[in-house]
């Protein structure tokens, strides 16, 4: 893109002081000193591990000409402009959105948080509005798309300035809707402002990230930043059967809408029918039918129905959309191995709450066999769920196979030890620990005979695993189908998602 004059992108920030020009051009904005660039705009962010104050100098050597700080900086800087502010990592979002012309007010921008079903939902409304002719963006866990290309994910929601970049790319590209997933991480980072958003949806809240927020009141209340800074013509939708609806959107001056399965609400659902096959469902009063199952999957498909309402679309052409759909990659991804007898199951389940319900999802509809589970705990992360997962992968499954997810830093064996701490009895259950997960996977679906359901938790799309910090290739997905083997590719199917 062409630069930018400096003074028509810090318009919107309260600045402290200023040295030097305004009236420079900018052609990149940064927040890696390392990075080679003309006529750059460095960020010195005061970061959880390193101060970007310590490296304006080299941003600078590298061709940075304007610098944003909080302290002004010690070293001599010749004919660069310093702009001095109260908190750099506020005010990106403002710049990024101004720099790159305001993406997200040419676009009908919606997001989704919660703790799980964000992937799944903001990946329903994207195909939803695809099937119907709609040029659609897609910001998710999984993957970023713009239309029909495909832009590999490295986090749930990305930097502020990539953020705002990816939206000018989709704004250039035609996309009349974005569907986002927005994490609590980047709420409490400022990382979407600067975004203008039409709608927002909040699935639910359960207990994720308390390394990060330290307390679940604290977790909640940066959700909760989300609905308070939409604006009046804004939507709020709302999971009025979760018990903290009512503080998320306490303060929001957006237009309340709220969607149910067991409670009255503006949107209602209710179950009829869950198995193997889908989901029989009423659905604001009409006969539905679908392919995804689990009770969890009612809850997004209810939502995404809802918000296409909001938005103004048919709701009989809604229906027929939704009934076609299949849920994210990693989201309860189901395999079937014809020659055994064996369902395996694949799904990012990796808090207490989301492993529950697919776990009671599965024992809803199994007939005769066993359940078996394989799932782990992160390393270097809230420590708190590991014997919380671990009871209640006893407490559902016949077999318990505990194993590393991304030990990152951690000692896997000291992980699993953490997990064991969780069962105390396993009522005559067998659980085995076995760190390497490509080996648990085998031994599980070596134990598991005909009509038993297999059930790989944790790690869902992610294609990797980290370890001391290198990312190993690491599919479970390809794990299990190299156990089936690729004799049966018309057995594997993928049917919904929970996350």
């Amino acid at each position: 893109m062409m630069g930018v004059v400096l003074s028509n992108i810090i318009t919107k920030i309260e600045t402290i002081k200023v040295l030097g020009s305004l009236e420079r051009t900018v052609n990149v904005l940064t927040l890696d000193s390392r990075e080679k660039v003309d006529k750059g705009l460095f960020f010195a962010v005061k970061g959880s591990l390193r101060n970007g104050h310590e490296f304006i100098g080299q941003a600078v050597s590298k061709g940075c000409e304007v610098v944003i700080c909080e302290d002004m900086p010690t070293q001599e800087l010749n004919d660069i402009t310093v702009i001095l502010v109260a908190n750099v990592g506020k005010i990106i979002g403002e710049v990024a959105s101004l720099f790159y012309d305001e993406p997200s007010k040419k676009m009908t921008m919606v997001g989704v948080t919660g703790t799980n079903g964000k992937t799944t939902v903001a990946t329903l409304l994207y195909q939803c509005l695809s099937s119907l002719g709609q040029k659609v963006g897609l910001i998710s866990t999984v993957e970023n798309r713009i239309a029909e290309k495909v832009i590999p994910s490295t986090h749930t929601t990305p930097d502020a300035i990539n953020l705002q970049k990816l939206l000018a790319e989709m704004a250039d590209e035609g996309c009349t809707y974005v569907f986002m997933e927005v994490s609590s991480h980047a709420l409490v980072q400022c990382r979407t402002a600067g975004i203008e958003f039409k709608g927002g949806i909040f699935t639910n809240i359960t207990q994720d990230h308390l390394d990060y927020h330290k307390t679940f009141d604290q977790y909640i209340k940066a959700k909760k930043l989300f609905f308070d800074g939409l604006g009046k013509d804004s939507f709020a939708l709302v999971n009025k059967d979760d018990r903290n609806h009512g503080i998320m959107v306490q303060n929001t001056k957006a237009d309340v809408k709220t969607y149910a399965l067991k409670t009255v609400a503006d949107y209602k659902a209710r179950l009829v029918e869950n198995n193997r096959t889908g989901l029989a469902m009423s659905l604001d009063g009409k006969d539905f039918y679908g392919r995804m199952i689990g009770e969890f999957n009612a809850y997004n498909l209810l939502v995404v129905y809802a918000t296409l309402v909001e938005l103004g679309f048919a709701k009989d052409e809604i229906l027929t959309a939704l009934s076609t759909l299949r849920g994210p990659r990693g989201r309860f991804e189901y395999y079937f191995d014809s020659e055994k007898n064996i369902t395996a199951i694949v799904d990012y389940a990796h808090t207490p709450d989301a492993l529950e319900n697919v776990l009671e999802t599965i024992k809803s509809w199994r007939n005769r066999g066993k359940i078996v589970t394989v799932v782990g705990c992160g390393g270097n992360r809230d420590k708190d769920k590991r014997p919380k997962m671990a009871k209640i992968g006893s407490n559902y499954s016949d077999v318990l196979v505990l194993t590393s997810d991304n030990p990152r830093d951690e000692d896997p064996e000291a992980i699993l030890q953490d997990m064991e701490k969780g069962i105390a009895s396993t009522g005559g259950k067998k659980t085995f620990k076995i760190s390497d997960r490509k080996e648990a996977i085998k031994v599980a679906f070596a134990m598991c005979s005909a009509e038993d359901i297999l059930l790989v938790a944790g790690k869902g799309h992610e294609t990797y695993q980290e370890i001391k910090g290198v990312k190993y290739p690491f599919d479970d997905a390809q794990v299990i189908q190299d156990l089936i083997g690729s004799g049966h590719p018309n057995d594997i199917y993928e049917v919904g998602s929970f996350n």
